[in-house]
């Protein structure tokens, strides 16, 4: 059974891959110009990483003589190689730069944290096999015993992709071995990656695709109502469920292959969170969290914030979402909608009405949810969209705040992205609305007047206390300096000294 749903994992890539082509970002060569295409290089983003979304990464190129698999990176070993050091090699990687390494003998993420261990910037991966396609347009050679690929792969995250914090592409092998040629001829190669947020207007869009089961965004989930709310109108949310279409997979119908992983006959199916197909949470019972949560959605998420929905989040994450015993427990649920105020009888006639989890009909609202899985091309979850844009590397309140807040159209940002976006405490500037929080006098993010008067007084305090000290303990210190002179050259008795001087016959007592 688990082989089947990896086979279906694998299906659902290779149908999706191609929705891939439309990417927000951009790879060009600026130097040498003779490389420079109006329209950029083809590429593809990695599934994991930071991109600088709204910024770029313009620097020189370095192309890794090895493979990048081993950690210990030999920084010596690449192109171009102008200057040497004294034991004849060549001077190590040094400044800003984009590594460029090709593809194969590891995982596409070991050769990023390898390359961003080593300082890289950014990372170039150059795929090692032509497209089918371009074998045939004649734009593409292969390599002798290498066969052509039908499908640019998926530069996908292994499970260790949250370590990588920096950017990386996957260059078509037409491309690449233009760029290597010319720095394998010690020639400089700089290039520019850059990442778009579609900004049409000032209302942004913004999706997360996650399951109920999943626990990779679920603190994201329970904590960004407070930013949710802040944003108000300006940002319209709207949640999706990742569910697998049983009827395309073979799943539909009595004596289904599929256990208890579908809801509706096999029409509707989610893995098993627990690895547990006997007992534990099913993909049913996920499925069925999914519809519920989407008819919150439905009937108290229509102003686009959805507080409702956030709220039994929250608490269905902290309360039921770990157990199984509660993960479908009506006592548990029922609890979470009464605090987030959502009433009972709604969410079930809403549940029956787009076709319930029994019976062997289509619902409307899972339907709807598989579709716009299609045409998003969505292969990972969870998952954050804005503006139909991926939102790449770690789902957490900042990076999606932030990416939110890049993708107002210019002069249209509220005022909460002009206060609080990059603001390194974002709670507290969310709560207080002034970054770094404060009275008003601090309120522009310096420090206040009164506060730098006590800070000096106190300063000049504490110099001068310390300057009498030291002015007292010199001069004890040069008494008993003197004091052991007097000692050493000028023995006294107890009594005064008495001198005897003779003068004309006459004894004097000084």
């Amino acid at each position: 059974m688990k082989l089947f749903f990896f086979a279906l994992l694998a299906q659902h890539a290779f149908l999706t891959s191609a929705t891939l082509d439309n990417v927000s970002s951009r790879l060009q060569v600026e130097i040498p110009v003779n490389l420079f295409r109006d329209e950029g290089y083809d590429h593809r983003e990695a599934l994991f990483g930071k991109p600088l979304y709204g910024g770029a990464i313009a620097e020189k190129v370095i192309y890794a003589d090895s493979d990048l698999c081993d950690s210990n990176v030999d920084t010596h070993k690449g192109y171009p190689c102008t200057s040497y050091d004294s034991d004849g090699k060549c001077t190590p990687w040094s400044g800003r730069f984009i590594l460029m390494v090709d593809r194969g003998a590891c995982h596409f993420v070991t050769k990023a944290l390898n390359a961003q261990n080593a300082g890289a910037a950014g990372v170039l991966i150059a795929d090692n096999q032509c497209q089918c396609s371009s074998v045939g347009a004649g734009l593409c050679t292969n390599d002798p015993g290498i066969d052509c690929e039908s499908f640019l792969p998926i530069m996908a995250d292994d499970g260790n992709g949250g370590v990588v914090t920096i950017p990386s592409f996957l260059m078509l092998k037409q491309d690449a071995d233009i760029i290597k040629n010319t720095l394998k001829s010690n020639q400089n190669v700089q290039v520019k990656m850059s990442w778009n947020m579609p900004a049409p207007d000032d209302r942004v869009e913004w999706d997360l695709w996650s399951t109920p089961s999943e626990t990779v965004s679920q603190h994201f989930q329970a904590s960004f109502l407070d930013k949710v709310i802040a944003l108000g109108a300006h940002a319209f949310f709207t949640p999706h469920y990742y569910v697998y279409d049983g009827i395309s997979n073979g799943c539909h119908g009595d004596g289904s292959p599929c256990g208890n992983l579908c809801i509706n006959k096999g029409r509707y199916c989610s893995t098993d969170p627990d690895n547990d197909m006997e007992k534990g949470i099913s993909g049913a019972d996920v499925v069925k969290e999914s519809l519920r949560e989407l008819c919150v959605w439905k009937h108290y998420g229509g102003d686009g914030i959805g507080k409702s929905w956030w709220m039994y989040k929250k608490c269905f994450i902290e309360q039921c979402s770990s157990s199984p015993a509660t993960f479908s427990s009506p006592v548990c649920i029922d609890t979470c909608f009464t605090e987030a105020g959502i009433l009972t009888s709604t969410i079930e006639s809403c549940i029956n009405d787009s076709g319930g989890f029994d019976a062997d009909v289509s619902n409307t609202l899972l339907d709807a949810e598989i579709s716009a899985k299609t045409s998003l091309g969505v292969l990972v979850i969870p998952s954050a969209f804005v503006n139909e844009v991926t939102i790449r590397g770690a789902l957490n309140e900042a990076t999606v705040f932030s990416s939110i807040c890049v993708g107002f159209k210019d002069g249209t940002q509220p005022d909460i992205c002009k206060q609080c976006n990059g603001c390194p405490d974002l709670d507290t500037c969310i709560a207080q609305g002034v970054c770094g929080g404060g009275s008003s006098s601090e309120s522009s993010g310096g420090i206040g007047v009164a506060t730098l008067v006590a800070a000096l007084c106190f300063t000049v305090g504490i110099m001068g206390t310390a300057a009498y000290i030291h002015h007292k303990r010199s001069q004890r210190e040069m008494r008993d300096q003197v004091r052991g002179i007097l000692a050493e050259y000028m023995p006294l008795d107890d009594g005064a000294m008495q001198l005897s001087v003779k003068s004309g016959g006459s004894t004097a007592n000084l």
